[in-house]
């Protein structure tokens, strides 16, 4: 109904925006991460998917339509709706999500608040096949995927798959660094 809204940040709250189009203000439920972003007066643009229910009508949004194809396809999962689904994009965005699914980290996925550890197997289960990993593979680029394999010395250690990634994309590798200085780096993320 309402691909997407272009407009005015009016107030930011814990867990939604309000933005302002031709003096009507929308109240749209945002990714944490996203509305740590915001300021007030900024314009911005929106995707939204509108969710129906009995009792009420809500707008969720996300700046790009990669992140609301994700969310989309996260709420099709039996037992997720749209707030876990939203829940779940605060906790791991986009590339961790993805990465997260892939590698088949129900850990990672079920930090996220109200997501147990059966309702993030079963989001592995359901989506694994829907993720392309060609795609991501051509959006993360060179550095991550180097990053990724060497992250794969921290799952050996016994850590997730997506803190081990997350580690290690926080640090600027040179040429210089050997593996040993890249864990003891990505380690200090870790803890």
């Amino acid at each position: 109904m309402i691909s997407y809204i272009k407009g005015v940040v009016d107030s930011v709250e814990s867990d939604r925006v309000v933005i302002e189009n031709n003096q009507i203000g929308y109240n749209i439920l945002m990714p944490v991460t996203a509305l740590e972003t915001l300021g007030i007066g900024e314009e911005v643009k929106i995707y939204t998917y509108f969710n129906v229910r009995e009792d009420a009508m809500q707008l969720f949004g996300f700046f790009s339509k990669e992140e609301l194809e994700l969310f989309k396809k996260l709420i099709s999962v039996s037992g997720v709706g749209p707030k876990g689904g939203l829940a779940i994009v605060s906790a791991l965005p986009g590339e961790q999500l993805q990465m997260a699914i892939i590698s088949g980290d129900a850990k990672a996925i079920s930090k996220a608040q109200g997501i147990g550890a059966k309702t993030a197997q079963r989001i592995i289960i359901e989506l694994k096949d829907k993720i392309d990993l060609e795609d991501m593979i051509h959006t993360l680029g060179n550095d991550d995927i180097s990053n990724s394999v060497q992250s794969d010395a921290l799952v050996a250690l016994g850590y997730s798959k997506g803190d081990a990634f997350s580690a290690v994309k926080k640090i600027e590798i040179t040429e210089s660094m050997d593996v040993e200085e890249v864990l003891k780096k990505a380690l200090k993320n870790i803890i």
